[in-house]
């Protein structure tokens, strides 16, 4: 797929290769790619987050987790844009099965745009292990290793 890729990629391009829905697809634009090697992808914080009502009230902050789930759906993206165009369209699922040297710099509010650089380390056997970093206005948020095996149906 990655010979006709036109940047960036909207949220209905991201849904034909990512099995994530609304509420939980994170990824809202696929802005840069070198297939293979890394990703350059954004999510817009919005106040109308389902998680924000009860994390916390009064003091809006995107849970962690969820800003590591946003990396790692990145590297889906990058794993399955980098493939040749057939299998890419077959949707294969990855699923994230290790989290290491996972580091939270800054609070992510409503109104923050979220960067998320996630460059591929390896490709062993049906694993991927990605370098993802999580960037507001320049400054890191959150990063984090991201180990994701391909699942088998």
């Amino acid at each position: 797929m990655s010979e006709a890729i036109r940047l960036p990629l909207d949220v209905p391009a991201i849904e034909a290769l990512l099995p994530h829905r609304h509420p939980f697809l994170l990824i809202d634009r696929v802005l840069a790619l070198e297939p293979g090697r890394r990703i350059l992808a954004r999510k817009c914080v919005s106040f109308n987050e389902p998680f924000f009502p009860g994390h916390f009230p009064g003091h809006p902050v995107m849970p962690g987790v969820l800003v590591v789930e946003a990396m790692a759906q990145a590297g889906g993206l990058l794993s399955q844009l980098s493939l040749p165009g057939e299998l890419a369209r077959a949707r294969r699922r990855f699923y994230l099965v290790r989290i290491d040297k996972a580091r939270f710099s800054r609070m992510v509010v409503p109104g923050d745009c979220l960067e998320l650089e996630v460059e591929l380390r390896r490709n062993i056997r049906g694993m991927a292990l990605y370098f993802g970093r999580a960037l507001v206005q320049g400054e890191e948020a959150a990063s984090a290793e991201l180990l994701c095996a391909e699942g088998r149906e």
